[in-house]
């Protein structure tokens, strides 16, 4: 069996470069590797130039937040950007870039992503602004949008319970997008909040099996995430 844990620092600079598309998990405070994301912050020369993929932008100072105010951002991919004003003074003043996604076609788009499904058709965003500068193709009488599939270069993620093989178990919705996200990336690094030996988690509640997985670090303790205490 394959021992996938590694020392934090040690596995994001092998993984993550400058440069990348990286594909972080989690919404508002659940599911979010925020161990990770304070290393990148923390070596920001290393790690410049980045495009995220996320839910949400976080608050100032928290999670992706801390990479946004340091300049390290080039474009945020995201559904939801509300709870970070300092993100969106950056965005109304040109300093990075901001593409804003319906929620369902952003997963969708990451899913077709990670099933190597290039693009899909869609009606959602027909007579908005999301349809601007878009393919349209017409079909049964429908006009429809082209939405085209999104892959990372590396996915952040961070499960409540993983195993020493890279086996992955969440706790409610900390899941959101990280399934998919660890399917459409080259590369995927687990922050794990709990880790166990292989076998401990049952084969059934697997979410996001170990192939999937190229190393797993210890996430540290934090008193704004609530603890994930079964599987």
């Amino acid at each position: 069996m394959i021992d996938r844990v590694r020392d934090l620092s040690e596995a994001v600079n092998e993984h993550v470069r400058g440069g990348q598309t990286i594909m972080v998990g989690g919404f508002g405070r659940g599911g979010v590797p925020f161990s990770i994301l304070e290393h990148m912050a923390g070596s920001g020369k290393a790690f410049q130039d980045l495009t995220l993929v996320k839910n949400d932008a976080n608050e100032p100072d928290l999670g992706i937040g801390m990479l946004l105010k340091r300049g390290q951002v080039k474009k945020l991919i995201a559904t939801h950007i509300g709870l970070n004003p300092d993100f969106i003074g950056q965005m109304n003043r040109g300093e990075v870039e901001c593409e804003l996604v319906p929620q369902g076609i952003f997963a969708e788009r990451i899913r077709a992503g990670g099933a190597g499904i290039p693009a899909f058709l869609t009606d959602i965003g027909i007579g908005t602004v999301v349809a601007e500068d878009k393919p349209t193709h017409e079909l049964d009488g429908r006009t429809l949008i082209l939405e085209r599939a999104l892959r990372g270069d590396v996915a952040l993620l961070c499960a409540d319970i993983v195993d020493r093989q890279g086996n992955c178990w969440w706790k409610g919705s900390n899941r959101n997008m990280a399934i998919v996200m660890g399917m459409a990336c080259d590369r995927v690094i687990v922050e794990a909040r709990r880790i166990v030996e292989s076998g401990e988690i049952e084969p059934e509640n697997v979410q996001l099996p170990c192939v999937c997985v190229d190393a797993v670090v210890q996430a540290k303790d934090r008193g704004h995430i609530l603890e994930g205490r079964h599987f």
